[in-house]
């Protein structure tokens, strides 16, 4: 939705804002979450300081006096969607029979490309980059004070800790972000341009954010960052993953720790060994591997090899006890030739992993493999795209089969009731994107709540089976 309204006069300056003022006055803010879960950790950053700044909360967007859209802009469908959703907003906005006096864009689309935000959707009033969540209720206040368009973007080298943080995510689990940014300039990736250079969040800072989640509920802590495996490296001058999952260990009721993601090359045996030897940590390894052939591994700027890849997957699996792998896979990245791809194909056979994401190249103004030649067509990206995901599908359904006999954890999160059946996850499956477990119960059953289930059987991707009463 544009208007002819001509943009008005910048606040551009950190400094002027002034002291908190309260000027809430009851206002409901609506917030929009797009992208992956590190950035749901930055709305409920947000929503943390603006409840703290007195402010209260609707899912209803017709209610809304400040809306917020947390954008991803990682590759162009996900800046796409977040156009959309703006523009979707922006509807609220203009309308009279609509409460909205306020539309705020943030996150990652705006650090890098505030400037199409701005051109694009004039009603949009308040633009911030990812280092301004600490400053948003007085930046609200600020915008309606001086009724002029707010623009601030930072120099991405910011982390946040908020005590008795606000989380978005079901009772029983939270994501626990404990480093931002990146050092691996992958050729295909904008995100270290985007959330700027890799910075570890302080050791007992976690600790404190990790205990205020439990006491909240959470039994489960979902480690995020963009790699996790090297906590601790830029700011202890070594890897403090291991020290930091020990120390996560001793917090009473905290039942499972889930890590997403350790880079190949970051995996060491004291990691796998932990693993084995922690029952809190899950058995369940988040590696982006992205490709295997050597040619394209090397043209991405990946720091493993197809040899390294396989060595890790070996140890994995040499285990003596079952961890189940997720990775992502990309096709179609410059040059990738039919004999890569047939590599690609070739190895998702074998491996046999339990769980893989694919997605296809999208070509990224002003990174490496954007300038790349012999890009591949996007008709040609979309049937190789389909092709994986037909392969893992078999392979999917042949692991969980695999699965069938065992006795696993469940936690309970819902009814389906269409098939008349509860479900949850095991230690094997992350929230949201990977398969779940079916299963039946004679007794009642309360959400959040652990039960053995016995695996009967699968159905498509899923497992399905009956409580064990002990």
């Amino acid at each position: 939705m544009k208007t002819n309204e001509k943009t008005d006069i910048f606040v551009t300056d950190i400094d002027i804002i002034s002291e908190k003022t309260d000027l809430t006055n009851g206002k409901l803010v609506g917030i929009i979450s797009l992208g992956c879960d590190k950035n749901r950790v930055d709305t409920e950053v947000m929503l943390t300081y603006l409840k703290e700044g007195g402010y209260n909360f609707t899912g209803d967007a017709e209610k809304a006096d400040i809306i917020i859209v947390n954008t991803c802009g990682f590759i162009k469908t996900a800046r796409d969607e977040a156009m959309d959703t703006i523009d979707e907003m922006c509807d609220y906005r203009v309308s009279e029979e609509c409460q909205c006096q306020r539309l705020i864009v943030t996150g990652c689309m705006p650090q890098k490309w505030s400037g199409d935000i701005i051109e694009e959707f004039p009603e949009v009033d308040i633009v911030l980059g990812i280092d301004q969540y600490k400053d948003i209720v007085s930046i609200i206040d600020k915008s309606f004070e001086t009724k002029k368009k707010i623009v601030l973007i930072g120099n991405a080298d910011t982390t946040y800790y908020v005590k008795n943080k606000l989380v978005t995510t079901p009772s029983n689990y939270a994501y626990l972000k404990v480093a931002d940014g990146c050092d691996n300039f992958c050729t295909f990736c904008t995100i270290p341009h985007i959330r700027g250079r890799y910075r570890s969040r302080d050791f007992d800072e976690i600790i404190a954010e990790a205990n205020d989640l439990v006491l909240g509920g959470a039994t489960e802590l979902i480690l995020v960052a963009q790699d996790i495996s090297r906590y601790g490296l830029d700011k202890y001058g070594a890897t403090k993953i291991i020290e930091l999952i020990k120390k996560l260990s001793e917090i009473e009721n905290l039942k499972w720790i889930r890590l997403l993601y350790c880079y190949p090359e970051m995996i060491t045996s004291e990691l796998l060994d932990e693993m084995m030897n922690n029952p809190k940590l899950c058995k369940y390894l988040d590696v982006p591997m992205q490709h295997i052939s050597n040619s394209v591994l090397k043209k991405m700027n990946r720091k493993s090899s197809r040899e390294d890849i396989e060595k890790i997957i070996s140890s994995v699996k040499n285990l003596p006890k079952y961890v189940a792998i997720r990775t992502t896979m990309m096709t179609g990245f410059p040059g990738e030739t039919e004999e890569d791809f047939n590599e690609l194909c070739s190895f998702i056979e074998n491996a046999k992993l339990m769980h893989i994401g694919f997605f296809a190249y999208s070509r990224e103004d002003n990174t490496p493999a954007g300038n790349m030649p012999n890009q591949v067509d996007d008709k040609v990206k979309q049937k190789r795209l389909l092709k994986l995901m037909s392969i893992q599908k078999k392979i999917a359904r042949e692991v969980n089969s695999s699965l069938i006999g065992q006795v696993v954890d469940v936690c309970y999160e819902g009814i389906d009731f269409d098939k008349q059946l509860f479900y949850g996850r095991c230690e094997y499956q992350s929230p949201e994107v990977d398969s779940i477990v079916y299963f039946k119960s004679k007794m009642p059953l309360e959400i959040g709540n652990y039960y053995k289930v016995k695996i009967k059987s699968i159905t498509g991707c899923d497992l399905k089976g009956e409580i064990i009463y002990e």
